[in-house]
């Protein structure tokens, strides 16, 4: 994170009120390729609030243990505690408020029953929807899973609500599991035929793993997160909002020269 916080020093005003005009660079121990950290599409109702100059997005986290924070060493160290600082010095004049309703053990069926509720009391901008991996532990079929995410996602575009996937984390012991395999496979197809942007968890923890030395990012257990491993995921997410919202402001089309006076 440090990274990051010192690129945001260099501030200029953005018609989607971004602080800067690129995305943050990431903290050295949680570098991996752009690729690797999501797949993008578009956050239309988010950008919308930011060009209005909103001050404040509302934000819900929601899935299991790793939004929950199981393995942070406090509540200020889970991803949404640590994103919010990020988002909030990123985005000028705007607040990010993140409210974290992440339940441990959760499977996205119940995750997407409790939603509703939780979409109805928070008046989210953005829904960040962490799932799949307790469901690739339970074995849980994928077809229905792929049924459960796909209409979770059109109910809430229906209520102009964007949505974020954030899949499964990289645990070496579970390279080889078949089920996670499918899961992995199914949030991608998702995410494709949804348009929804998808942060690639697995492939960017498998980069730091293979390639960042030293830098263990798994509690004891090799399933939880420690404190690196939720800096980590804040700041990939943070990346695949602000990269997206920068993107989507280049590619905007430049307003028509006033009418010369006559």
């Amino acid at each position: 994170m440090r990274g990051i916080f010192a690129a945001l020093a260099l501030c200029m005003a953005m018609p989607v009120a971004l602080a800067q005009d690129a995305p943050p660079p990431l903290s050295p121990e949680c570098e991996a390729p752009t690729a690797d950290i999501a797949s993008p599409a578009p956050l239309p109702h988010l950008a919308e609030r930011l060009g209005q100059k909103a001050p404040a997005i509302r934000i819900l986290a929601i899935g299991s243990s790793s939004t929950w924070g199981v393995g942070a060493s406090s509540r200020k160290k889970t991803y949404p505690a640590l994103l919010r600082g990020i988002l909030d010095s990123a985005l000028k004049g705007t607040k990010a408020e993140i409210i974290n309703r992440g339940v441990s053990g959760e499977v996205a069926q119940t995750t997407a029953e409790r939603l509703r509720t939780a979409v109805a009391l928070d008046k989210p901008d953005l829904v960040l929807w962490q799932v799949g991996t307790n469901d690739a532990l339970a074995r849980v079929d994928s077809a229905g899973f792929e049924e459960t995410l796909r209409s979770t996602i059109s109910w809430l575009k229906a209520s102009d609500i964007d949505v974020m996937l954030v899949g499964l984390q990289y645990a070496p012991k579970f390279v080889r599991d078949d089920s996670y395999l499918t899961i992995r496979e199914t949030l991608k197809k998702v995410a494709v035929a949804e348009n929804v942007l998808y942060v690639r968890r697995y492939d960017a923890m498998q980069f730091i793993a293979r390639h960042q030395n030293g830098a263990d990012l798994m509690s004891t257990d090799d399933l939880h997160l420690n404190d690196l491993g939720y800096e980590c995921m804040a700041e990939h997410i943070a990346r695949a909002v602000i990269a997206n919202l920068f993107v989507r402001r280049r590619d905007l089309p430049k307003p028509a020269p006033p009418a010369p006076q006559p």
